[in-house]
């Protein structure tokens, strides 16, 4: 049986197929730190740590004239946001409806979302993990006055990668006033800030809630690893007269392999 518990939950088959279709689009385009990052897995809800490779010494063995170590694992944090969904409105899509009222879920869509990028570029002490923006040891590119600056910003921040030997391609995450101000503006002559910014990078331009102003990544690859356990899935909770209620939840741990591979924009 699934730690999820679907089966419990008093809702159609074709109510959970218009559930999971609205999860996916509200969460496609609000996991922005996965789509820069290596993701491994899913490798299951069972998965708990991830292998760092390494040991620490342990003070003192069973027998003498032996020697002992235990290994370093990170463990997978779990991510869970609650919502709810009337079950009235679920009967109305049952009829056909096209207006299911489904608010409640793209509101916990988007909070684990933007909890799973800030983990990555920001760190989360608490879990153990460090963000790419914390790792870094490249100084930060200091803001200009005004975003149609911001191309020379990006192009001085993949000077910084190739100079420390990091390949391309490159990509940015933008915070979602940046990512606005970014496709809103066209440079003299006309041409798009977006489309500029693609050619100094040749890689994505990421919008992704969460962070703060700008990250400039390689995507070279095995630079910074995602490992998923339980990937982002819906479960059952309880239901009542009126509601049924629900639950995103995920399992992962993140790392920077490569702390030379990020680039902060402040």
């Amino acid at each position: 049986m699934s730690h999820l518990l679907r089966s419990f939950a008093p809702i159609p088959s074709g109510s959970w197929e218009l559930i999971d279709t609205e999860a996916k689009e509200r969460l496609g385009a609000a996991l922005g730190a996965r789509k820069l990052v290596d993701f491994a897995g899913p490798l299951g809800w069972e998965h708990s740590a991830t292998n760092l490779g390494r040991t620490r010494p342990v003070s003192s063995a069973p027998v003498e004239g032996v020697t002992a170590a235990a290994r370093r694992v990170l463990p997978l944090v779990e991510l869970r946001a609650a919502f709810s969904v009337s079950r009235d409105e679920l009967r109305d899509g049952e009829r056909g409806a096209v207006d299911v009222d489904l608010d409640s879920l793209d509101e916990a869509a988007h909070r684990v979302a933007v909890a799973e990028n800030i983990a990555v570029f920001r760190g989360w002490e608490q879990a153990g993990i460090v963000g790419i923006a914390q790792a870094t040891p490249h100084a930060a590119i200091e803001r200009e006055p005004t975003i149609d600056r911001f191309p020379r910003r990006v192009a001085r921040a993949v000077e910084v990668l190739r100079t420390a030997g990091i390949d391309g391609p490159y990509a940015v995450a933008l915070s979602p006033d940046e990512y606005t101000a970014v496709i809103e503006t066209t440079e003299h002559g006309g041409y798009p800030l977006f489309d500029h910014l693609r050619k100094i990078l040749g890689g994505p331009i990421v919008w992704a809630p969460g962070i703060e102003g700008s990250v400039v990544v390689s995507q070279r690859g095995g630079d910074f690893l995602f490992e998923s356990g339980q990937d982002l899935a819906i479960g059952y909770d309880h239901h009542d007269a009126d509601s049924v209620h629900l639950y995103f939840e995920e399992s992962f741990s993140f790392r920077v392999a490569t702390p030379e591979a990020a680039v902060v924009l402040s």
